[in-house]
């Protein structure tokens, strides 16, 4: 008798085990947040990414009746606070908006202080963003095909501003020199700003930078554009091909982007949350609109989707990278 009945004896023991070891994780995530939460911003105040943090923090606050605390963590081009949020308490009150240059391109320029995969665990892309390809107007170009074959023409005769080694503007231009054999010389500056006045005032020739930037002063004359470097044409310029379009490189895409991450060990339950009402702020109208109206592209989506997302792009400028010889000043 005791033979017969010992397997749904045994199999009703382990369910009974099974629901109340979620119980305690379910229950967690459902009272998530009872208290306030902190977003750790990995850039600057007034900047894209913490724009669109602000906005954020503003609709989960509403939704979740607590406040969402924005903190700006500069420097390194977002490897400062990204090590600051992964010495975060694990619970879900720490949340953390960081850059492709901290969470991809970083690991292969130098000795990160965190592991940008061991250490986090992914809850969704915020937007991401290309950069616009302009030129001074005294280059006598008008399309990209003409700058390729001017620069090859004219030997030394190009420069290109970047802000970095290893930022979305110096790996657009070192893209599009590995695909095309263009030679371009590389001038860094230590300033956004400072780059975008230099070009402006005929200091050197080329620049990629955010189409947010740089539209006003194509609109004006003061620079020319040529193309997109996302893989589509962005919304708001309808007649701007992309690189890959207008000099016919298949497969050119870059896009500085912004992820939402957590301290490894969150319980799934909160990110799963995290995840959910993120996504649905996302999605509201007015964010909608101003990741457009910036020239970006919404984020959201899966967690796994991040994950896949940023063990791509790590992979894609670790070649690069490496092929080109880039190394870290």
């Amino acid at each position: 008798m005791y033979r017969k009945n010992r397997k749904p004896i045994l199999a009703a023991f382990l369910l009974a085990m099974a629901t109340g070891a979620s119980a305690p994780a379910a229950s967690a995530a459902q009272d998530f947040p009872s208290h306030p939460v902190k977003l750790i911003v990995a850039a600057a105040s007034g900047s894209s990414p913490d724009a669109i943090s602000r906005q954020l923090a503003n609709e989960l606050g509403i939704k979740w009746g607590q406040p969402v605390v924005v903190e700006n963590a500069v420097g390194l081009g977002g490897i400062i606070g990204t090590e600051k949020a992964a010495k975060q308490a694990p619970d879900g009150y720490t949340l953390l908006i960081s850059t492709i240059g901290a969470m991809s391109v970083g690991s292969s320029l130098m000795d990160l202080p965190y592991d940008p995969v061991k250490d986090f665990e992914p809850v969704t892309l915020s937007m991401s963003m290309p950069n616009l390809l302009v030129v001074h107007p005294s280059v006598p170009v008008k399309t990209l095909g003409e700058l390729i074959a001017y620069g090859k023409q004219n030997p030394g005769k190009l420069r290109y501003g970047h802000p970095g080694i290893g930022t979305t503007p110096h790996l657009s231009a070192e893209l599009l020199k590995d695909m095309t054999g263009l030679k371009m010389e590389p001038i860094p500056y230590k300033s956004s700003a400072q780059m975008a006045t230099d070009l402006l005032a005929g200091h050197y020739e080329v620049l990629f930078h955010n189409s947010s930037v740089m539209l006003p002063y194509v609109q004006s004359g003061k620079a020319r554009a040529l193309a997109v470097t996302s893989a589509e044409r962005v919304k708001t310029l309808p007649d701007i091909p992309t690189v890959a379009e207008a000099a016919d490189l298949k497969g050119f895409s870059v896009n500085a982007w912004w992820g939402i991450y957590v301290p490894a060990g969150t319980p799934a339950g909160i990110v799963d949350k995290l995840n959910a009402d993120i996504n649905a702020a996302l999605k509201k109208p007015e964010i909608e609109r101003w990741i457009t109206e910036q020239g970006g592209t919404v984020g959201g989506g899966s967690r796994d989707a991040l994950r896949a997302y940023q063990a791509e792009e790590t992979r894609k400028w670790r070649d690069l990278i490496k092929k080109a010889n880039i190394q870290a000043n």
